[in-house]
């Protein structure tokens, strides 16, 4: 295909994520949506039709047979990401493919290995790479000096809908590897260091999920610079919002934080959202006292969820058509993707696991 053909891209998963990077293939000059895949009508039609009526399919191997995509984006259940990565794969497809890129470290590194092979883009739903704002967050973390204390958590107070897709995702996923890989990319990032040891905690909190799963996680993760890292996720009804959004970076040399958004756990555009950064200097003068007062970095306009969606999208597009190298893209997805699955090891063996 020339540069300036569309690339067709199919769309398996049509919930919130699925939707919004629909919507993002349909307005982006350079894709075009050929299809629309989920088990159930009730979201997929509707979609559908808001986007003018791209057909719709019940089943993915149909779907890539009639539509005859270049490319696949994977937004459905983490359990089927694997599946669909590699059945993309093999099919000769580039994929976008939400986070985490797998359930396993195993099959995270056979789907990057495929991809070389193929030479096909892959790239993962890491929606913070592309925030100006969080980028600017771990650029000045990377100023601080070594080694970082990193603190950051995601606690979402859940009920109807919201809760029901939280128990959905507990099926096979816990909250500390879903929305963790997230947040330990980001504390990769900062450190550009080697993660060594893992450690963390679990409760179940609620008697309508599973006896082996756990609604609310702890992680505590050290790097071989010394640097070391907290997160902390909790999902359900049960939640509190006191200290639900805590993003922080303290290092010898100051700290920085990314200010609080309003009280809303269950909105997801406030999981993205920054308000402003905070930056804070540790030189004192002769007199024991600070230097320099605290910078305000006002971010009040920054993008929102469907606007990142894009941002995200035209990078895939990007990759495709520049031929980008994205070994280190990957190569971070299956180290933050390792950390966390080490943390739900920790819970369940209540070990410290070394990496």
């Amino acid at each position: 295909m020339s540069q300036d053909d569309k690339i067709k891209v199919v769309v398996v998963g049509c919930g919130h994520m699925g939707s919004s990077h629909a919507r993002a293939y349909r307005t982006i000059d350079g894709f075009e949506l050929v299809a629309l895949v989920a088990p159930t009508p009730t979201r997929r039609s509707r979609l559908a039709e808001e986007l003018g009526g791209i057909p719709e399919f019940d089943n993915f191997d149909t779907a890539l047979k009639a539509a005859k995509p270049q490319a696949v984006s994977i937004n459905s259940y983490s359990d089927t990401h694997a599946q669909y990565a590699i059945k993309s794969l093999n099919a000769g497809l580039h994929v976008f493919v939400e986070k985490p890129i797998a359930q396993t470290v195993e099959q995270a590194q056979q789907i990057v290995k495929l991809a070389k092979e193929k030479n096909k883009k892959v790239v993962v739903g890491y929606i913070l790479r592309h925030h100006p704002a969080w980028m600017k967050f771990i650029e000045i973390a990377q100023t601080l000096g070594k080694p970082l204390v990193m603190r950051m958590n995601l606690n979402q107070q859940s009920c109807a809908e919201n809760w029901q897709v939280h128990k959905n995702l507990m099926l096979s996923t816990s909250p500390i590897v879903d929305c963790g890989v997230h947040y330990v990319d980001v504390m990769c990032q900062m450190t550009r260091s080697r993660p060594v040891r893992v450690q963390a905690i679990g409760a179940r909190l609620s008697d309508e999920i599973s006896d082996d799963m756990y609604n609310y996680g702890q992680l505590q993760v050290i790097f071989d610079d010394g640097s070391i890292g907290w997160y902390e996720a909790g999902w359900g009804p049960m939640m509190s919002e006191t200290a639900f959004f805590v993003k922080d970076c303290i290092g010898p040399k100051g700290s920085v934080s990314i200010v609080e958004a309003k009280s809303d756990s269950a909105n997801i555009d406030i999981h993205t959202k920054t308000n402003a950064i905070l930056m804070h200097d540790a030189q004192m003068d002769s007199d024991g006292k600070f230097k320099n007062k605290d910078t305000i970095i006002n971010t009040s306009d920054e993008p929102g969820h469907q606007q990142l969606c894009s941002r995200e999208q035209k990078f895939l597009l990007k990759a495709i058509r520049e031929n980008l190298d994205l070994t280190e893209h990957l190569d971070d997805a299956v180290n933050s993707l390792r950390i966390v699955l080490a943390a739900d090891e920790s819970v369940r063996t209540e070990s410290i696991v070394n990496l």
